[in-house]
């Protein structure tokens, strides 16, 4: 998901996104909706959260970040 659009998301949850990073602002969306700040986290390509809307987004950034192998 671009910027922009994580952007409408935290506006539509009452969060001001400033100039936060995607992975911060993703993880302040988290926070806010009741589930963990686990964005971008996810070891060796596993996670419990097959719900999630951040999930591709979330194994691309933890491949970038060397969290998986």
């Amino acid at each position: 998901m671009k910027l922009e659009a994580v952007r409408t998301v935290a506006r539509a949850r009452g969060i001001k996104p400033g100039h936060l990073p995607k992975s911060e602002l993703i993880r302040s969306i988290q926070i806010a909706e009741g589930n963990f700040a686990c964005f971008a986290t996810a070891t060796r390509g596993q996670c419990d959260q097959a719900g999630c809307l951040w999930r591709e987004d979330c194994f691309r950034s933890a491949q970038q970040q060397g969290g998986l192998s």
